[in-house]
Formats: C-alpha cells, structure tokens, sequence
C-alpha cells in the first residue's frame, strides 16, 4: 500500500490537501470535510400569473469560488452551479435567454466559442419552435425567448438544462453551464421529508479557467481531478439519527460515471429520469452515468457519526479514472433521535408496459475511431448525420448495439422509454431497470454490449436528437437527427 498524505489537486487548486492511498489498482481520494451543504439557489419567476413560470437566463463568464480559489466559469446568471427551475404539470415555462459569451475564437472541434443554445434534458415537450429546439444557435449578444408548453409531461421528476450547440456542447458543459430542472410531484405522499437537489460535477482548473479539451478528451471523455456536489468539495449533510431524506441527485459531468453508496446505509430508489417508481427499491449501490438522475430516500442510522457518501470504482468500463473511490460528500447523524420510515408506496400509476403486437424493431450501432464517432458508420457533421424517421403516436423497439471498449449513455429527447434488455455491463444496474416500471431517457449501453429499449412516440412531430451523453463523443459525432411525422 502506497500512501501519500499531501495530495494536491491537479489545476492549480493548492489550497485542497486530501489523503490518497493507491491499494492494489484503486486509488482512493479522501479530501477532508468541507463546507455545510446547501441545495443550488432556486431562480426567481418574475410571473404573477398561475401556470406561468417566466425567468431570465443568461449564459456568461463569471468568478467562482471553488474551495478557496477564484476561477472564471463559463455560468447560467453568474452561479456554479446554474439555479435550479421549478415547474409543475401543465405549466407554461418561459426563458428569456441571453448569450453574453465572449468571442473567444473557435474551439478543439472548430466550432466558433460564443455560439450556443439551451436543451431541457427529460422534458416531454415540442422539438419544434420556440421549445426544445436544439436545432436553434444563439449567437453572442443576442437573446431569445424560450417558451415549453408542460401539460403533457409528467409529474414528479428531475430533469436539467444544458447547452446542446453542437460541436460546442462539451466545452460549454465542462465550463459550468448546466442546472437542474424540477417538476413538482402530483402527491403529498412525499410532502414531509427534506428534500435536496445534488448536482455532480467535476472539474480541472489551469490558473483559473476550466482546463482546455485536448484530442484525446475527446476520444475518451473529459474527466476532471475535482469532484463535486453543487460546487463543493465534500460538503457535510447533517441528518438527525432515524431521519429519512430525499436526494434528487443529477449526473451533470461530461464523462464521469458515478457509482454511489453511503458508507453503513441503503439507498431507495423512489424515482429515476422520467419519474417516480410504484415502491422503493432497495439498493447498496446506484450507477449513474452522465445525464441520468435518480431520486433516493435515506434512512439515517440510529448511531451518530460522520458516514461518507463515496463513488467507488465501475470496473467494466475503460476510462480515464475507473479506478477511483472518491468521497463525494459526508453525511454528519447528530442531533436528537427522530422516527421515520420508507414509505411503501410512491406512485400506484407507475407500471411497465406491454409491447404492442407488431411493434417494429430498430437497430442502432455506436462505435468510433481515431476520426470520430459515429451511429451506424454514419458522424453528425455540420453536412450528415443519421435520421431515423417516426410515426407519432406509435410505438418501437431500439436496439442499439455498441461496438466500442467504452460504455456509452444513450439519451435521447423528447419520449422517455423503458428498458427491455441489457447485456453486459453492471448486473445490479441491469435488474433494476429491467424489471421495475422506471422511465428513462438516457441508458447505459455497455461496451460490446446492447440495449432494448420500448419507444413510445407520442404527442409531438418534429425534428428531435439522439447521441451518446458523454458530451465528447456527442460532439465528435456519436449523434443522430430524429424526424417524427
């Protein structure tokens, strides 16, 4: 066992000293308590009419205080991370957006800095218009006005919101533009348990701007040296023994797959991408990957102490750091005993779904080289791109196949579907979302494995995307046009 006590971390952040311990291929990263917890700041809805939710976005560069350095983040409205929407079940939600990025050139893809445009990732809304129409390109300077009709999308979910300009996504994610979304629940059921939003996010600082991609992040995925949650190093979340929390928790990192346990506690799962589940489901452990979400209770234990909330290492796949065990955040039980339970019921509208008789089967294959990547050989290009053509209001299977040595985040837009099928890859991750009635609208696709997921297309035509969620690959390609008629 190899230990070094002053570990600093990489891009310029002196100032955090955490211990490492190299033990056989794991290298554990430990750095010491830091600050309380907060949630990220809720946005100010300048309506006063009901069922309108009407706020200003804009996207430019701003200092932010990472554990004790300044660095210039590209940011939604000067935060790190972004202020989180609130919304409900048919709602109107306006965003009058502003791109106040400077001109900085172009970036590692070619692709011009100061371009960029807004994705609500997980809303069921309109591809088309002034929706989620990621089609659009707001230059520096301009503004326009955003506006997500809610009234067919469903309660109580997690979602966040992103730039998805393409060739301009993962630089523009990596810098800090990214923020939750929140869709109210339609029950009371879970009214009386605290509730937090984490954001995960890591980053590498040179000086004090986000460290630039290089060829190679973009093969790989970029991954950062700091991890943290709503811009914290290892903030403490104090909870009363026999206290029972919601975590809504989003994966917003560019590349880095996440899998969570709490040292001497279960996570119940209660909801995943697209909502909240029938019961609970008890797990040890949650894989995340960039651009899933998933909504846990905790149930602290009866013995005080500090217990850490770790990412351990995901072995199946080859990345940058497999081989971490990262102490994301510490849970501090203090304070005099409550009485809480797990609920045994959530949401009794949950179910999975029959496959209709005579739904079609498509296949998809995700795969790369050295000069890009690609879904069925074909790289999205400012001139190509794959397009598979729908019919509203039916149903399919995908069968999406990945032909790579790196797992792949499948997310695509507009419908949440249900999983049918893994192979390969995380058994514990396979069980749950083959077998409980969650929604998803990004899904692990193993590396040499394959998904099958049911596709319900439904309410809205248009012109929608599907891609890889390691915003990299998106980027270099791995990303596909979806015209539904």
């Amino acid at each position: 066992m190899e230990i070094q006590k002053s570990w600093q971390i990489l891009a310029g952040l002196a100032s955090i000293v955490a211990t490492t311990q190299t033990i056989g291929a794991t290298t554990i990263i430990d750095p010491p308590r830091g600050a309380v917890f907060t949630d990220p700041v809720t946005i100010t809805n300048m309506s006063k009419t009901a069922g309108i939710v009407e706020v200003n976005l804009e996207a430019k560069v701003a200092p932010i205080n990472i554990n004790g350095v300044k660095a210039n983040l590209i940011t939604y409205n000067g935060m790190y991370p972004a202020p989180t929407i609130k919304v409900k079940k048919g709602d109107v939600l306006k965003i009058h957006f502003k791109n106040s990025l400077p001109n900085k050139g172009l970036n590692t893809m070619g692709e011009a800095r100061n371009l960029t445009n807004l994705h609500t990732h997980g809303l069921h809304v309109s591809p088309k218009g002034k929706s989620d129409n990621v089609m659009i390109s707001v230059k520096s300077g301009s503004t326009f006005d955003y506006e997500y009709d809610l009234s067919l999308h469903p309660a109580g979910n997690l979602n966040f919101y992103h730039p998805h300009q393409h060739g301009n996504s993962a630089e523009q994610v990596w810098g800090g533009l990214t923020g939750a979304l929140e869709v109210a629940d339609e029950t009371n059921a879970l009214a009386s348990y605290e509730t937090h939003t984490m954001m995960l996010k890591d980053i590498t600082l040179t000086g004090s701007a986000p460290e630039k991609h290089s060829e190679e992040d973009y093969m790989r995925g970029k991954e950062g040296a700091v991890m943290m949650i709503n811009g914290k190093v290892n903030p403490v979340l104090a909870m009363k023994p026999g206290q029972v929390q919601r975590w809504k928790i989003v994966n917003a990192s560019n590349a880095r797959f996440y899998k969570l346990s709490l040292a001497s506690h279960n996570l119940h799962i209660i909801g995943t991408d697209g909502g909240l589940l029938n019961k609970p489901s008890t797990q040890s452990a949650i894989l995340l990957s960039p651009g899933e979400r998933i909504d846990i209770m905790v149930k602290a234990s009866a013995t005080k102490g500090y217990y850490k909330l770790l990412s351990t290492p995901y072995a199946t796949r080859r990345n940058n750091n497999t081989d971490q065990k990262i102490t994301l955040l510490t849970v501090n039980v203090t304070g005099k005993a409550v009485t809480q339970s797990i609920p045994a019921k959530i949401n009794s509208k949950a179910v999975r779904l029959a496959i209709p008789k005579g739904t079609p089967t498509r296949k998809m294959t995700l795969s790369m080289d050295m000069d890009g990547a690609y879904i069925n050989d074909i790289a999205h290009t400012a001139t190509t791109a794959y397009n598979l053509n729908s019919k509203v209001n039916t149903y399919e299977i995908w069968e999406i196949l990945n032909d790579s040595g790196i797992d792949h985040p499948f997310h695509q837009h507009v419908n949440s579907v249900q999983v049918l099928s893994i192979t390969g890859g995380d058994k514990d991750y396979t069980k749950f979302y083959t077998t409980t009635p969650a929604w998803k609208d990004t899904v692990i696709v193993p590396r040499k494995g394959s998904v099958k997921l049911l596709v319900p297309i439904k309410d809205f035509t248009g012109t929608a995307m599907f891609h890889c969620h390691i915003v990299e690959h998106q980027d270099m390609g791995m990303s596909g046009l979806w015209t539904i008629k």
